[in-house]
């Protein structure tokens, strides 16, 4: 989830700022300082020895299912972790049938910010290599070209683009400041500035829960020409067209834009799937009660749990758990890190497990649909010279036909390379629904050849197109969560649910993670941290505490808590 014109639109902000600290995704609903929580000598906390060695289930192995196990195995205890598909849930990268294997296809995410900065403490820990990812008109992208209504304009930098683009990204910068107080937000997020977040954010959840991204810009008399908003809608600003993202809260998309999201991306060389199974391999070097050498694949004996299929409470307030071999297993605690919706279709669940409050939660979340194709060719082509212009031959690509954004993945100019021929989401990713991934393919080649007809990439095609549609995936369903207008009280009592002391005891053990429960979805920092708050709250729930030196989120909670909306 991303967007071209901000990453070029705050370049005043930016050259300001350089010599500030820079952005992070500190807040701003939950101003935690997970980065230096992590960092902290003392470690995230212990459990009484009594506890060495009880077991968790942790149900779902994406990113926060498998850094909630990493953590607690650390702390002594024993993650049981049960996966329905494979390990890294939406960091899956693909691979091309009989082609070289260093090719890659990142199905789900692609690009992190530098403001991930829990993200990046692990992917650093288990040493991932990156690169810049080659966004619109980012640096490090040699040209992009920007399709509307039959017409296209090259460009390098912001400056080739003809005025109207300018106008569009002098109206959104307006619309920030006078509408969300952005310099000053982004300005208390820098400094990690507690009060004054807590205090420009808690009038502006109040004034704009109610209120779609759409309707946001309406409001803002920069935006009073429909021409300015549909350019900015087609073309977004930053990474791909944000249209699709019109009827969402524009809560939602003002933490993009405070916590530098959309902003300076980069690719993980060899594909994002390797964090969770690097994770899954890793050998810590300093953990409690398991010998030395012990690692969360150790511990499973090399493989996860298969699916659950039934969740309930047993006596003691136990947690019971049913996997698809019709094992049942039952724990004193347990972490939930999948979509929110298993719980609603494909896992059986009484309902003692939540309060009702939850649940109506959980089943009033919303996600965005997200589509991809790639292919793999034999070189990064696009970077030959038109004769005629001296330009390349073919450019990142944004557009309002079909494909919408087209992305060139390159590892050298003698090397076979990756294409991502179409990126969409909602709409425009169920246009793509019914299709195969041949017939997308087609489409797609169709489309891109009106943009660039002396190109035939075809002729440059070394294998089968890899394609995914997130809604049509049984243990997705959707890409991300994304909250509607009116939203907020909902995801307000997931992600402060690892703060059982308010929840009655019958209603305790069973904890929330993953993207679904984050303020940042569609980030896997949100996945992180997340994971983070459930470690917390199981180390809690089993008697441990953290260090005074190091308080945990749930330790400084009463200071921090999301702004809470009358109820009324």
């Amino acid at each position: 989830m991303t967007s071209t014109v901000p990453t070029a639109v705050h370049d005043e902000q930016h050259a300001e700022a350089q010599s500030e600290p820079p952005v992070t995704m500190f807040g701003p609903d939950f101003p935690f300082a997970y980065d230096d929580y992590l960092a902290h000598p003392a470690g995230l906390g212990q459990v009484p020895a009594t506890e060495h060695g009880t077991e968790v289930a942790v149900i779902g192995g994406g990113l926060s299912g498998i850094v909630a196990a990493y953590e607690l195995m650390k702390m002594g205890l024993k993650p049981v972790v049960y996966e329905a598909d494979r390990i890294g849930g939406r960091l899956r990268t693909a691979r091309f049938d009989g082609c070289d294997p260093g090719l890659t296809a990142e199905m789900g995410a692609m690009r992190f910010p530098p403001s991930s900065t829990a993200f990046w403490h692990y992917a650093d820990l288990v040493g991932l290599e990156t690169k810049p990812f080659p966004n619109p008109l980012a640096p490090d992208t040699p040209s992009t070209v920007v399709d509307l209504k039959g017409e296209s304009h090259y460009a390098r930098t912001l400056d080739d683009l003809p005025e109207v683009y300018h106008q569009v990204m002098d109206a959104w910068n307006a619309c920030l400041e006078e509408g969300a107080d952005f310099s000053d937000m982004q300005r208390a997020i820098r400094t990690r500035d507690v009060p004054r977040i807590r205090e420009i954010w808690s009038r502006l959840v109040e004034k704009l829960d109610n209120q779609t991204f759409y309707g946001f810009l309406c409001d803002s008399p920069a935006f009073s020409s429909f021409r300015h908003r549909e350019i900015f809608g087609q073309v977004g600003f930053g990474t791909g067209g944000w249209d699709t993202d019109f009827p969402n809260s524009i809560l939602e998309i003002l933490r993009v834009v405070y916590t530098g999201a959309d902003d300076d991306h980069r690719g993980i060389v060899g594909g994002s799937q390797q964090l969770p199974l690097r994770l899954w391999e890793r050998e810590p070097a300093k953990l409690v009660h398991w010998p030395l050498g012990t690692s969360l694949k150790s511990l499973h004996g090399g493989e996860p749990r298969p699916a659950v299929t039934r969740l309930h409470r047993t006596a003691g307030n136990r947690i019971t758990v049913t996997d698809a071999t019709g094992d049942v297993r039952t724990y004193r605690a347990a972490i939930f890190t999948a979509q929110s919706w298993m719980l609603l279709s494909k896992i059986d669940c009484d309902d003692d497990l939540f309060p009702i409050d939850h649940w109506t939660a959980i089943e009033r979340t919303h996600y965005m649909e997200s589509s991809k194709l790639f292919v793999p060719v034999d070189r990064p082509f696009w970077l030959d010279k038109d004769e005629r212009t001296g330009r390349d031959v073919m450019s990142m690509t944004l557009t309002d036909r079909m494909t919408r954004g087209t992305y060139l993945l390159d590892d050298g100019p003698d090397r076979p390379a990756v294409m991502c021929l179409s990126y969409t989401w909602c709409d425009d990713s169920l246009k793509w629904l019914p299709l195969s991934a041949q017939e997308r393919l087609e489409v797609m080649l169709k489309s891109l050849r009106e943009i660039y007809p002396d190109v035939d990439i075809r002729k440059h095609i070394i294998g089968n197109p890899v394609t995914v549609s997130w809604e049509n995936e049984p243990y997705f369903m959707g890409a991300f969560k994304a909250n509607l207008p009116g939203h907020y009280r909902y995801q307000r009592r997931l992600f402060t649910h690892f703060v059982q002391d308010r929840l009655p005891e019958d209603k305790r053990g069973l904890f929330l993670a993953g993207d679904d429960i984050s303020w940042t979805a569609g980030w896997a920092e949100g996945a992180v941290q997340t994971a983070l708050n459930a470690v917390w709250g199981v180390m809690r729930h089993l008697g441990g505490a953290t260090d005074p030196a190091n308080p945990g989120p749930g330790d400084v909670y009463d200071e921090i808590a999301p702004v809470e909306l009358p109820e009324d």
